[in-house]
């Protein structure tokens, strides 16, 4: 008599539930907080502006299931997490980050981790590539572009969205804390999610999130372009994106993925997958059809 295999859904709900009996606790690694959870093929698992670590939960239980170790990563000053004491607008956000990840990477001894980033946590998958091609492995990116100002005008570079991306400072700053956090949660329950309790848990998360960190990291986002710098990464790289969320406004797949494959045409070694129906959060909206796409580009 053959046995059942248990379905991967089961698998991944049993092991969210013994989660906290595999992992150790939360690191501090120079004001990252890393949680390792499971043993074995090393995914460094990056959340996006705002968010927490638990964005990754049910992802990572199911990829536990798969031998996969998670390096399960929050950024300072997002969703609780206290800020870094030395942040500054020089300094910025993104390149602070991208240097105290590679750093983690070399410290744990992670020999070409695979580097799953959602959205600001995909542009510091991709700036952890260019910046040390030899330290990163897999990349999966979700939802994510390489210059967020291009995907509204394709003509946008650094030069001309940098007065935007400073009147944009301005304000985050000038605000009010209760007219901040009003627009905080305004701004994160658009197009993030399907389901009203996620949306819910995002806007949470970003009134949650410390201000200043918010405004530096934003402004990184607004005024960093790293499509002229693709070339330099060498990890083989999965895209998932996501344009359900914007259909009302005459967005259409197709459409979608060309402003993806416009985007990444400088990174050599990519594969672009859209979503059918899921919103920015792929892994609330559409997380078997991710499942299966990291699966198989990790070879899982």
């Amino acid at each position: 008599m053959t046995t059942p295999r248990i379905p991967r859904l089961l698998t991944a709900v049993l092991g969210l539930a013994l989660s906290g009996l595999a992992a150790a606790a939360p690191r501090d690694f120079q004001g990252l907080a890393i949680e390792v959870r499971g043993e074995g093929r090393p995914v460094l698992m990056i959340p996006g502006l705002n968010s927490p670590a638990e964005v990754w939960d049910t992802t990572c239980a199911a990829l536990q299931a798969d031998g996969v170790a998670c390096h399960v990563v929050q950024l300072p000053g997002f969703a609780g997490l206290a800020p870094l004491a030395d942040g500054s607008d020089e300094a910025g956000f993104l390149v602070p980050m991208r240097d105290r990840l590679l750093a983690y990477v070399a410290d744990a001894g992670l020999e070409q981790p695979a580097v799953m980033g959602h959205s600001l946590g995909g542009v510091l998958g991709l700036m952890m590539a260019i910046e040390s091609p030899q330290a990163v492995g897999p990349l999966l990116i979700v939802d994510s572009l390489p210059f967020f100002p291009a995907a509204m005008n394709a003509q946008a570079t650094e030069e001309t969205m940098r007065p935007m991306a400073e009147s944009m400072r301005t304000g985050m700053r000038s605000q009010s804390d209760e007219a901040y956090v009003a627009q905080a949660r305004v701004q994160a329950g658009m197009g993030m999610s399907s389901d009203a309790g996620h949306t819910a848990r995002i806007q949470d998360w970003s009134a949650a999130s410390d201000r200043e960190t918010t405004t530096r990291a934003m402004f990184d986002m607004f005024s960093t372009d790293l499509r002229p710098q693709l070339g330099k990464v060498r990890s083989p790289t999965l895209v998932l994106g996501a344009w359900a969320a914007y259909a009302s406004m005459g967005s259409t797949l197709d459409s979608t993925r060309g402003i993806f494959e416009a985007q990444y045409a400088n990174l050599k070694d990519v594969r672009i997958e859209m979503s059918q129906g899921g919103y920015h959060f792929l892994m609330f909206d559409d997380l078997d059809w991710l499942l299966g796409q990291v699966r198989s580009h990790l070879k899982l």
